[in-house]
């Protein structure tokens, strides 16, 4: 048997050096664990260690932070955006996608038993997680009782990439359904401008003058944008 021959038929042993980012991933995962100060690309790493556990996570998390500008962006891309992403397969994509569901339904169980008006801080944080890096128009409605508390939260219209009209009966005629006293209606902005539109001034004047009718108030109009809102209430638009 040639020396070739032997070369191959030895077993050879798998290497013993660990890569290179494991030593980093130890010392961030003692890190969380100490509470100490971690950074929210750090955070983003902890998440995707779920995702591929054998894999350096750091270039993954600083690259979807830097396309997608926040971890409220990342989390709220859509799938086929964040697999554009280096490194981002189905498995990352669903850990994203259940953190951002886990989210939602954390922030919106603060506004759940108590007066809506009474927790308008909470009520716009859970607007703005769920709605504000969403790639087309979604028209939302909250419907309150006469204290004021929420009976529902319920996603009426999807438009296009830049309108999602406003059809005042089918808004009234939900509201009377619920037996809701008042509302809240919000829609966002994909353009992450928050400001209203003519249109949306317009429509909402039509269905503020056909609650008045149905003794339906009209709290309020949000308009959500990337990293703010805008209220046509506070604007003296309605």
């Amino acid at each position: 048997m040639s020396p070739v021959q032997k070369d191959r038929n030895v077993r050879r042993e798998p290497s013993l050096t660990p890569p290179h980012y494991w030593e980093h991933r130890e010392r961030l995962r003692q890190r969380f664990d100490a509470e100490a100060r971690v950074t929210t690309y750090e955070l983003l790493e902890l998440l995707l260690f779920l995702a591929r556990p054998r894999c350096d996570t750091k270039p993954v998390a600083k690259a979807l932070l830097e396309t997608f500008e926040s971890l409220n962006g990342v989390l709220a891309a859509p799938k086929d955006r964040l697999k554009e992403i280096p490194g981002i397969g189905d498995m990352s994509v669903h850990v994203l996608k259940l953190v951002l569901a886990i989210m939602n339904i954390v922030l919106s169980e603060r506004i759940v038993k108590r007066p809506v008006l009474a927790a308008w801080q909470q009520v716009i944080e859970y607007l703005q997680t769920n709605m504000g890096y969403l790639p087309e128009e979604h028209f939302r409605i909250l419907f309150l009782d006469n204290k004021n508390h929420l009976i529902a939260n319920e996603l009426q219209q999807k438009g296009t990439i830049n309108q999602s009209p406003l059809y005042p009966r089918e808004v009234m005629r939900r509201a009377l359904e619920l037996g809701a006293a008042a509302i809240i209606l919000v829609h966002n902005h994909p353009s992450g401008d928050p400001t209203p539109s003519p249109e949306d001034v317009q429509a909402t004047r039509s269905i503020r003058d056909l609650g008045e009718k149905l003794s339906v108030t009209i709290h309020d109009h949000i308009v959500i944008g990337k990293h703010t809102h805008r209220s046509m209430r506070s604007m003296g638009l309605i």
